[in-house]
C-alpha cells in the first residue's frame, strides 16, 4: 500500500493547511422523495500541529463532517484537500491507504475488538498495512507506557476501565504516525475525572507527536483547550463566540 500513499505526501508550502475542505455539503434520504440536508457549504482548514476543536448541539453534523474530513464518508459534493492532495479524486483503494497512514480516529465509543488484548488492538492498524510485527509491537508498547497502560498491555477490552479503554484506543489512533487525528465525543461516555484524564492526554500527545488533532466535543474544558473553537450550525462552521462555547 506505500504506493498509494505517497500520492499525498508530496511537498507543500510551509504555511498551506494540512487539511482543507471547501463547499462540503451533504444530506440523508428522510423519507419517500424528502431529504435532511446536513451540511450546507462548510469551509474548513486546520494546520499541522493545530487543535481544532468544532462545537454544536446533538444533530447539528459534528460526526458527519469528521466522517467527510477522515474519508470514512463521501459528500455529495464539495472537496477534501490532505497535503496538497484531493482526496476523493484518488480510487477507492488509494483513499483507504491515505486513511490508515495519515489518519486517526477516536470515536464516542472505542471500538476496540474484544477478542484481542490492548496490545493488538493498539498494533492492529500497522498490521493492516503489513509492518513487521516486531515493529508493530514495539511501537504498541510505547504508546501503551505513554498512556500508563503497559501493565494492561495483554489484558481484553472487557477486563479494563471505560476510561482504559479509551486511552487505548487513543494508543491505537496514533500507531501509524497519522499527521491528523479526529475525535468525535472522544469523552462523551465518561466520568468528569475520566474524562478531563483523557482530554490531558490528548492534548499532551498531540504536543508531542506533532499532529493536528480535530475535535467534536460537547465538552466546554476540552473545547477551551483548543487553539481554535468552530460552531457547526445550521449546516455551516462559523467562529465561535466565548460565551456559547
Amino acid at each position: 500500500m506505500a504506493e498509494h500513499t505517497l500520492e499525498f505526501m508530496e511537498d507543500v508550502p510551509l504555511d498551506a493547511p494540512l487539511l482543507s475542505a471547501r463547499a462540503l455539503r451533504k444530506s440523508y434520504p428522510s423519507g419517500g422523495d424528502r431529504s435532511l440536508q446536513v451540511l450546507r457549504g462548510v469551509d474548513f482548514e486546520a494546520r499541522s500541529g493545530e487543535v481544532v476543536a468544532i462545537v454544536g448541539e446533538s444533530g447539528t453534523g459534528k460526526s458527519t463532517l469528521l466522517h467527510l474530513l477522515g474519508a470514512l464518508d463521501r459528500p455529495d459534493s464539495g472537496s477534501v484537500h490532505c497535503r496538497g492532495k484531493e482526496v476523493f479524486s484518488a480510487s477507492v483503494g488509494e483513499v483507504a491507504a491515505f486513511r490508515n497512514r495519515e489518519i486517526g480516529f477516536v470515536f464516542q465509543f472505542h471500538h476496540l475488538l474484544p477478542e484481542f488484548t490492548a496490545l493488538e488492538n493498539v498494533a492492529m492498524p500497522a498490521l493492516i498495512r503489513h509492518q513487521r510485527l516486531s515493529e508493530a509491537r514495539d511501537r504498541a508498547i510505547m504508546l501503551l507506557r505513554m498512556l500508563h497502560l503497559d501493565d494492561r498491555a495483554t489484558h481484553r477490552p472487557g477486563e479494563l476501565s471505560g476510561g482504559e479503554q479509551q486511552r487505548v484506543a487513543v494508543a491505537r489512533a496514533l500507531m501509524n504516525q497519522p499527521g491528523l487525528v479526529l475525535a468525535d465525543e472522544p469523552s462523551g461516555n465518561l466520568d468528569a475525572k475520566n474524562a478531563a484524564h483523557l482530554h490531558e492526554e490528548m492534548l499532551r500527545l498531540s504536543r508531542d507527536f506533532g499532529c493536528t488533532l480535530v475535535l467534536a466535543t460537547h465538552n466546554p474544558a476540552l473545547a477551551a483547550s483548543a487553539d481554535r473553537v468552530l460552531r457547526l450550525e445550521e449546516g455551516v462552521l462559523r467562529q465561535a463566540v466565548p460565551d456559547r462555547v
